[in-house]
Formats: C-alpha cells, structure tokens, sequence
C-alpha cells in the first residue's frame, strides 16, 4: 500500500492530475519487476494476478476506489523505493496506460498467468513471483547489451 501511495502521490505531484487505476496497477508491476533488477528481490509482497489488461492488485483496487492513498510513507521506505521508482517513472509513467497494458501483455509473467484464460475474462490466477523475476533477468540482460553497444 506504501508503494502504491508513494506512486500515486507522485504521479499527480509531476503529472497535476490523478493517476489512472490501469497505469497505477502496471507502474506496481514494472516497479516489482525493476527491483528484481536492481536488488534481484521484490520490492514488496502482494500478489499480482493475470486480469485481461495485465498485471493487478486486487487490494490497490479497493484502495483506488476509495482514494485512500493519502497515508504519509515512512522516510526510510522511501529511500528504498527512490532508486526504483525514478527508472519506472523515467521509462514508464509518461506512456498511456493502453501502451503499459500491451507491454505487460509481452512478459511471461503474464502469460503464464493466463494460460487456459479466455482473452476477454479476467483470472484469478496468480502471477508467480518466480516469473516476474525471469522477466527481470531478460530485460536486465538486454540492458546490458545496449549499454554494451553504448544503445543506452
């Protein structure tokens, strides 16, 4: 909830406007993925599950809802999330939430989640975080070739 708080009031900070529930709900997933990036671990424990626009949270629903995410965030977790969410936010935060929703069709993650899914029903199945972290180790390495080639 802390993460989703911390995005939500940054977004609406650099963006003026409320950010919209589908973009929270990737800009969580991308988060998690870029921590297993950086950290090679989660940078929290929720469960995603594989809806038919991509990754969510069902309690950020709830919460979204509600817009309760006005919480103050404890100083020492946001030092923790800054590194993370600043290269979600430089990569991500400016796409559409149409554009999200299509990358985060392209990830394992996602798709195995979806695995005998009709494609207009959303799931209850989980996002295993044992995918999101392979997805991390293939855009980690692709990083690495760009910045290898000076592509990056």
């Amino acid at each position: 909830m802390q993460v989703s708080a911390y995005i939500y009031n940054r977004y609406k900070a650099e963006f003026g406007q409320r950010i919209d529930e589908m973009k929270l709900h990737k800009l969580l997933y991308l988060a998690q993925r870029e921590s297993f990036i950086q950290n090679d671990k989660p940078l929290f424990n929720a469960t995603f599950y594989g809806w038919k626009y991509g990754p969510i949270l069902k309690e950020i629903h709830g919460a979204y809802q509600n817009d309760s995410f006005a919480a103050a965030i404890p100083k020492e977790i946001i030092a923790r999330l800054v590194p993370i969410i600043d290269k979600v936010f430089s990569d991500y935060a400016e796409k559409s939430s149409w554009s999200l929703s299509r990358l985060t069709h392209g990830e394992i993650s996602w798709k195995n989640s979806r695995v005998g899914v009709p494609q207009a029903a959303n799931s209850d199945n989980a996002i295993k975080t044992e995918d999101i972290r392979q997805d991390a180790i293939r855009v980690r390495e692709r990083r690495e070739m760009l910045n290898q080639y000076g592509l990056l």
